[in-house]
């Protein structure tokens, strides 16, 4: 098969996501088309990938219906990955390939990002958007037809904020108008939601799954069966996604689905998921089953997020499937996954509710300003993961001091000082879980 996907993240998710589509697509004749993986930050897994012929199993489980799935896909859609941080070269070789259609990428909410200190001669720039304006360029001046681009990172208008970092990288690198026009013109930004619980490798089944399949895959992959896929934009005859039976929606306007699902989904994550660690749990299971945050992240859920979506009807009935999600038993979410670049998930997940409910309320909302000084008590311990900076700044700032931060959450929080240091004080004097018990 023609290789004819360039995806930029080799993590769990887009494996358990769109390889799992295409591969879908593959086996019934629809797209022809492989995947060549490319690694957007120093260090991952492509050499396992590439060891293992871009081949590994996806295991999808869950509750359908009242009836327990437990399916294996093997998944041979990716043809091998690049690196090119060791191989440059063949990275840009990738923009010469006329085959090449389709561009997808996850570097969550962190990688959509504009440093403005790259040169077009770093092999490679730092940033996501750097590495896709060089690739964009070759095949610029290679003459070729441009790309679909699939943003599937969590953040508003993901696609047209990948657009706007790509043409300031053009214009710091004092590349040609026609080039700027050629981006514009000749490729499509798409705007998408993605939504698919991936629970990655499943490091305490390794051994069983390993009897299960009869060998050795260092690249298992875990996720609920649930999925879907929005994208602003109609390409279906290209990427016949909804032919193949996948959950897919093209549209002209994705953000109704966005916002409810980033909203509730991904900001229910987020608001509990630093407590519950610092509470002492270790996976979203575990805090379903827990009453005390069971109950706090019904609150937040049902009483705070809800409200202010304004469409209940429509979003009751989606916060009761979010929960059943949560509650799948073959789902081991680790708290540690999601915890990942929280700073910027909060941004994206859980701001706009704190400040949509002062807007129409006139005051904060109790249990998402309390994940604010969990999220800050949590980035005091040594299980944080995210940018060097934004760790060592994040464990000794005052609370003042971070809120005031508005490089992290792109405006000046002090209105909430009062509240946030209160529930911070109560965490470090009474812990996590007292100090829930009086919110609750």
């Amino acid at each position: 098969m023609k290789e004819k996907v360039i995806q930029f993240g080799e993590g769990g998710f887009l494996r358990s996501f769109v390889d799992v589509f295409i591969n879908k697509m593959n086996e019934q004749g629809l797209f022809g088309g492989k995947v060549v993986v490319v690694q957007p930050i120093a260090k991952g897994l492509i050499p396992v990938i590439n060891e293992q012929k871009g081949v590994y199993h996806q295991f999808l489980r869950g509750i359908d219906n009242g009836n327990v799935v437990d399916e294996c896909i093997k998944v041979t859609s990716i043809s091998r990955g690049v690196d090119p941080y060791t191989d440059f070269d063949e990275y840009l070789k990738l923009a010469h390939n006329p085959d090449m259609r389709v561009i997808i990428s996850n570097t969550t909410e962190a990688g959509i990002e504009y440093l403005g200190t790259e040169a077009i001669t770093d092999a490679p720039p730092k940033s996501f958007p750097a590495k896709l304006t060089v690739l964009l360029y070759e095949r610029f001046k290679a003459n070729l037809p441009g790309f679909i681009i699939l943003s599937c990172e969590l953040i508003d208008n993901n696609g047209k904020e990948l657009l706007n970092c790509v043409l300031k990288y053009a214009d710091l690198w004092n590349l040609s108008d026609e080039f700027k026009n050629w981006i514009k013109n000749e490729n499509y930004f798409c705007n998408t939601l993605v939504d698919r619980i991936c629970t990655g490798y499943p490091r305490d089944e390794v051994e069983a799954l390993t009897e299960r399949l009869g060998e050795e895959d260092k690249l298992m992959n875990t996720a609920e069966i649930f999925h879907l896929w929005v994208i602003e934009g109609h390409f279906e005859d290209e990427f016949p996604l909804q032919k193949a039976g996948i959950n897919v929606i093209w549209t002209d306007n994705v953000k109704p689905y966005k916002k409810r699902k980033v909203r509730i989904l991904n900001g229910g994550h987020t608001s509990m998921v630093l407590a519950a660690r610092l509470y002492g749990l270790s996976t979203v299971k575990e805090c379903l089953d827990d009453p005390l945050i069971n109950k706090y992240l019904n609150k937040a859920i049902f009483e705070e997020i809800i409200p202010t979506l304004g469409h209940e009807e429509e979003d009751i009935p989606f916060g009761k499937a979010v929960l059943e999600r949560f509650s799948n038993p073959f789902v081991k979410h680790q708290l540690l996954s999601i915890a990942l670049n929280s700073v910027s998930k909060f941004k994206a997940r859980v701001l706009p509710t704190i400040l949509e409910y002062k807007e129409q309320r006139g005051y904060l909302p109790k249990c998402l300003t309390f994940s604010l000084a969990a999220l800050i008590a949590f980035y005091r311990t040594d299980e944080t993961n995210d940018g060097e900076d934004i760790m060592a700044f994040m464990k000794t700032a005052s609370v003042e001091d971070i809120l005031k931060k508005d490089q992290y959450w792109g405006q000046d929080l002090s209105f909430m000082k009062d509240e946030v240091e209160k529930y911070y004080d109560s965490i470090q004097k009474n812990g996590v879980g007292k100090t829930i018990e009086a919110i609750i």
